[in-house]
């Protein structure tokens, strides 16, 4: 069976017949349950791994097709981010010491990994937002090229209407603005996967609607996002505003394409998937040859990879899967609520302690929604994204925990029930529940070590410093294979100094602004700058476009023939420099210095698509000036 090639322009006549094949492939799906065809009775776990490659000043490398090259391993491929690579683990059955040797498979492959990456100068890190990423590598000249991604983002964004929007807040406050689904290439995950028979899945996956929140709070790993101090779990949100292809003026509800869900499933996975093709518009197509019905009625699983591509474009954070596996076809539960990392050893102990808690809610209940509230499913979802092990969760018949009791008091030994009944080794169910545990007790999350580590590092360097050291330590502890519950708090000397952190503009400008409009008074810059100890404030409009730049000098001109009470009647346009020298955030520093020099100017305007991001000046370059000096008299 060979699939034509993906449509990036996919319309009318294209898209009906596409559909038409998505039709036919849920009705095929529906003889395969009806006539018994889907494997019962196995149970196999197995997991795929993302991670963010990165160069040696710890930024993301968008070399992805080089590496795969080299690798020449089809168990490695994509993501959407020309600086993701993602691995795919073979499945094994569910007994025994699977969990053991799931991890000695994730370990051998990034041995591997790096064997092919370190003599090309590059690394990965296993996170769930890598903490060096910066908004200016999500252009699509960072988006893997492949016709699908490329299709996928003409197609979303064309749907949307506009411009991607971001807000997210928590302890910092964040908002920007996309023009692609590029900002779905931030976020790394580590999805595992549940085989499950037709007549229990209903269930299942219930089950795993209930857990989502419960076994998320102590494996938060993503707090940061450009740096900004977030949710515990920022991927949650962020995954679902980056790719949110709902129109900007929309006057009804419209789900998300990135979603919880908003019921139970009441008596089959088929329920799933008509809903996805009621509520989503297809977004891409590939014609394929096959004909499904022709194969089930040769006694043969069909393929059915028109539904399942429809499917892929439709984000559940708990997804039903259709696959086959030695010519049977079979059903999966995929749990994406997991982050990448912190370490192999914390990935695998986050998937064996929800294997755990499916197996035995699974044998306790016919029907966890006759002791569970949809809605309070969801509100543990959003509240353990946004608080970690600090949320309060609402667990069965609407009994209300802080997440460590639940954790620690109910989930743990409801999940070494579960294990110990699919025939685990006791010493993997020690080792992997020892883990949450720790990780519970002590309080030491993924999220919560690196803002740890952060504070500890409060004052010290530029912003862009503790990210890079922050990355540097992550990859460092990864490589020793302890969980994060073991790792010391991230030292600023990790990051490599200032030759890794002044290579760009954006990685040491000033973007804590004080600015004024063009109408505002003089004496309003002028009591800023005074107050402040400032000599260049930007001027910007209500849409935050660089309209101007008021300088020191300007103002001692001004007020050297009128007093500060006059200039309180002369606005700040009558005064400003219009279309002043700017830079881009992703100029290099000795090109930013050249600019300075060549325009004779001392501070210059970070634009960003016209819109003021940030400022450097003169005070910026002595301190990097500062730091070489300190760098040769130390050699």
């Amino acid at each position: 069976m060979k699939p034509k090639q993906v449509e990036a322009e996919f319309a009318g006549e294209r898209r009906r017949e596409f559909i038409r094949t998505v039709l036919r492939d849920v009705h095929a799906l529906e003889r395969v349950l009806a006539e018994g065809m889907i494997e019962e009775g196995v149970r196999r776990v197995g997991a795929e791994q993302e991670m963010f490659l990165v160069d040696r000043t710890w930024h993301p490398a968008p070399v992805v097709m080089e590496v795969l090259e080299k690798l020449g391993d089809g168990h490695f491929t994509t993501e959407l981010g020309a600086f993701q690579i993602e691995l795919n683990l073979e499945p094994e059955p569910f007994g025994g010491d699977c969990f053991s040797r799931i991890e000695r498979q994730l370990r051998e492959r990034l041995e591997q990994l790096a064997r092919v990456t370190g003599p090309m100068g590059y690394g990965f890190v296993l996170t769930g937002i890598l903490p060096t990423l910066r908004q200016s590598d999500l252009g699509l000249e960072n988006m893997v090229p492949n016709p699908r991604y490329h299709a996928l983002n003409h197609a979303m964004t064309e749907l949307r209407g506009g411009a991607y929007e971001v807000a997210i807040r928590g302890l910092d406050e964040i908002r920007v603005r996309h023009e692609s689904v590029m900002g779905e290439a931030c976020n790394s995950s580590f999805q595992v996967h549940l085989q499950c028979g037709a007549k229990e899945f209903a269930n299942l996956y219930n089950i795993a609607q209930a857990l989502a929140g419960p076994v998320l709070a102590p494996a938060t790993n993503s707090p940061l996002l450009f740096g900004r101090r977030l949710w515990s779990e920022t991927r949650i949100a962020l995954f679902q505003q980056a790719v949110d292809t709902r129109s900007t003026s929309h006057e009804r509800e419209v789900p998300a394409r990135v979603s919880f869900g908003d019921r139970w499933v009441r008596d089959s996975v088929i329920e799933l998937y008509r809903e996805d093709i009621a509520r989503f518009r297809t977004l891409v197509g590939i014609q394929f040859d096959e004909d499904p019905h022709a194969r089930i009625d040769q006694g043969l699983a069909p393929e059915l990879k028109s539904l399942r591509l429809h499917n892929g474009t439709v984000y559940r954070w708990n997804r039903a899967c259709y696959g086959i596996l030695d010519g049977k076809p079979h059903l999966r539960i995929e749990n994406r609520v997991f982050p990448s990392g912190p370490s192999t050893t914390d990935q695998v102990a986050n998937g064996a302690f929800w294997y755990g808690l499916m197996v035995a809610l699974g044998s306790r209940y016919d029907d966890i929604t006759k002791v569970m509230e949809f809605e309070h499913a969801k509100q543990n979802f959003v509240a353990a994204a946004r608080q970690g092990l600090g949320a309060h969760l609402t667990w069965l018949e609407g009994r209300d925990y802080p997440a460590t009791q639940l954790v620690l008091e109910h989930l743990l030994p409801l999940a070494d029930e579960g294990l110990a009944a699919g025939g685990i080794d006791d010493d993997d169910r020690r080792r992997y529940l020892g883990v949450i545990e720790q990780r519970t007790r002590t309080g030491r999350t993924g999220s919560r070590w690196m803002l740890q580590s952060l504070a500890g590092m409060r004052g010290k360097g530029t912003a862009a410093e503790r990210l890079n050291a922050l990355t540097a330590a992550i990859v460092a502890r990864q490589s020793d294979r302890r969980p994060v519950s073991e790792w010391e708090p991230a030292g600023l000397a990790e990051g490599g100094g200032w030759k890794h952190n002044y290579l760009k503009v954006e990685q040491y400008m000033t973007t804590d602004l004080f600015t004024v409009h063009e109408d505002d008074p003089v004496a309003l810059a002028a009591q800023l700058m005074e107050w402040e100890k400032i000599r260049h404030i930007p001027v910007e409009d209500h849409d935050h476009r660089l309209v101007g730049l008021l300088s020191y000098r300007a103002v001692v001109r001004l007020l050297a023939h009128r007093t500060i009470e006059d200039a309180g009647s002369i606005a700040v346009g009558k005064v400003m420099k219009r279309d002043p020298v700017t830079v881009g955030p992703d100029l290099p520093t000795l090109r930013a210095i050249e600019v300075m020099r060549t325009y004779g100017v001392g501070c210059l305007p970070v634009v960003r698509q016209g819109r003021l991001v940030g400022i450097v000046t003169e005070s910026d370059f002595m301190d990097i000036a500062r730091e070489l000096l300190e760098k040769k008299l130390s050699e």
